[in-house]
């Protein structure tokens, strides 16, 4: 034990900071109390008549301890950790717990390393939950597969805290041999979860074997099922899915410790309009008490992710703290990380390194013509099963409509919203190429296409013609990954992501004016969504209800198989 503390505790020292009038968020009674704060070598010595060798008079301000996002793939983002803490810092964000899994599906151990090492000595904790679904399903082809041993490798390390979102349900359902392993290799450490619609005896399986956590809850009864069988709640509100309109109800009525605020997938320009701050800004808008509120943002996370002395303001916690205006906006005012004040007036005020993302090359497409993205018609008045997207959700719904036929083949029809959808496989060269349609896009001309396509990143595009749809891929194949507007035969506006797909290799504020501008290309083409790539990325993901589109073809979700475009 450090003496010097002591004696800084009781006054018989000079604190390295004191930061004075507090009006002091107490995270574990949900209360407030004035006072001053003493902080020696990064630690809060405590509270009251301290002197420092530095004093900042907050003048009545509130103070709350450092905001933490429980459940964030940092991926994304389409920017590295380094640039995501640059943006997240000045927020009042000071910690995440982040799954790496999007990069791990494309370059596996590779690409784990990439993030770890690129996480440190930044002045944001990132802390680790390893991807247990490399990749989520065998209904889909990725760039790498992970098992139990590979984990092993990085489960010793401080800041891995256990096993991401074990999000194939189903096969773990069954009996899984992989999934099993894995489980067993983490059962000491936390295990996070993600079932979707999960009930009944299949979630009391789900929990028995030591899933403790979800963060794809849409409606209150859903969540109050979940808490009744011992989970937390992560309730999501990210850039592509948004619960907490639906979930504030649940908090109102229930224990608050059993919550905990998360984004899951936030954009690069969603960061800069706010990360946590903004989260409990809604929060309370919903009307969930501020103290509330800030506890589940801080301390709720760390007690479920058994990480002492972190999340709340008091002595021996270390100090990460955020100095707020006001409980409305909760934009900070200063950010200290460590004792140290690290952001003001949302300037970050100190140098962040960042490291070179020598990774491997990612684009290996087969051969294709726009003649390979054809769909033939059965017959001239064919059925097909559509996937059609739900506002604000990532979910969606299996609707069947007719086809429109054109010379034989099944075409885009914009008068009724019904737009082809395409998935390339981009990372064995196999030229296949799964063929759907899907509902909600509103393309009226053009095609947009993305390498960032959850959880297995092949490319997935949308568009009305398919010279422009394979116009798209190839765009995005030179690029070396990324997303593209394209409308007759042009790119209207690009963003290149040659880190994996995935990423920028530029500064944040660089990322997110380019993700606006090729929004507003989507838009140009009649695109009405506020993300459109965000929410054109989510259609692969094979274990979220209820169809979704993969390189294989279409899937139903429930059943775990992949059935034909057309009504049988």
């Amino acid at each position: 034990m450090d003496s010097k503390l002591l004696e800084a505790s009781l006054g018989k020292r000079k604190c390295d900071l004191v930061i004075k009038n507090c009006n002091i968020i107490d995270v574990f009674s949900c209360n407030t109390f004035e006072g001053d704060i003493g902080v020696y070598k990064g630690v809060i010595a405590g509270f009251g008549d301290l002197e420092g060798k530095k004093e900042i008079d907050v003048r009545g301000r509130t103070v709350a301890p450092g905001f933490f996002d429980g459940h964030v793939h940092i991926e994304s983002s389409m920017v590295g950790p380094a640039e995501f803490a640059r943006a997240a810092v000045v927020r009042g964000t000071t910690s995440v717990v982040a799954d790496p899994h999007e990069i791990a599906n494309v370059l596996g151990l590779e690409g784990l390393r990439y993030m770890l090492d690129s996480s440190a000595e930044l002045p944001l904790n990132v802390f680790f939950m390893l991807p247990s679904c490399v990749p989520s399903t065998d209904l889909e082809t990725s760039g790498s597969r992970l098992y139990a041993e590979d984990l092993k490798l990085f489960i010793e390390r401080e800041n891995v805290l256990g096993l991401g979102e074990v999000m194939n349900y189903h096969s773990l359902l069954m009996g899984s041999d992989r999934l099993m392993r894995e489980l067993e290799t983490f059962r000491d450490k936390r295990i996070d979860g993600h079932a979707p619609k999960l009930s009944g005896r299949e979630l009391d399986a789900y929990c028995a074997l030591g899933v403790e956590s979800d963060h794809e809850c849409v409606t209150a009864d859903e969540a109050e099922e979940k808490l009744r069988k011992g989970m937390r709640i992560m309730i999501r509100e990210g850039s592509a899915a948004r619960n907490m309109r639906a979930l504030a109800p649940l908090v109102m009525e229930s224990p608050s410790d059993r919550f905990i605020f998360v984004t899951d997938d936030i954009s690069a320009l969603d960061l800069q309009r706010g990360h946590m701050d903004r989260v409990l800004s809604k929060a309370v808008s919903l009307g969930i008490e501020p103290e509330v509120a800030v506890r589940m943002a801080t301390l709720n996370a760390c007690e479920y992710f058994r990480i002492e002395g972190l999340g709340a303001i008091a002595p021996g916690y270390r100090a990460d703290i955020v100095v707020l205006g006001d409980l409305k906006g909760f934009e900070p005012e200063l950010v200290i990380k460590d004792g140290h004040v690290v952001a003001q007036e949302g300037r970050l005020l100190v140098p962040i390194r960042k490291r070179a993302a020598d990774v491997r090359a990612t684009m290996n497409v087969g051969r294709m013509t726009h003649r390979s993205f054809d769909v033939r018609a059965k017959v001239n008045e064919a059925r097909i099963n559509v996937i059609s997207l739900i506002e604000n959700e990532i979910e969606t719904e299996w609707i069947t409509e007719r086809a429109r036929v054109a010379e034989g083949s099944v075409v885009s029809d914009t008068e009724r919203d019904i737009l082809k959808l395409c998935v390339v496989e981009r990372h064995r060269a196999t030229g296949r190429i799964g063929k759907g349609f899907a509902r909600g896009f509103s393309l009226e001309s053009g095609a947009i296409a993305s390498s960032v396509a959850h959880d297995s990143h092949n490319i997935i595009v949308v568009g009305v013609d398919d010279r422009d749809i394979h116009r798209a891929v190839e765009a995005i194949v030179s690029y070396g990954g990324g997303l593209v507007a394209v409308d007759g035969g042009k790119v209207l506006s690009s963003l290149r992501l040659p880190i994996g797909g995935l990423m920028s290799d530029r500064n944040v504020e660089e990322v997110a004016d380019a993700l606006q501008t090729i929004n507003d290309g989507a838009a140009s083409l009649g695109c009405g969504l506020e993300e459109p790539f965000m929410t054109l990325s989510f259609l692969t993901i094979p274990v979220i209800p209820e169809i979704r589109l993969t390189d294989v073809g279409l899937i139903d979700v429930s059943k775990q198989r992949r059935i034909s475009l057309f009504v049988e």
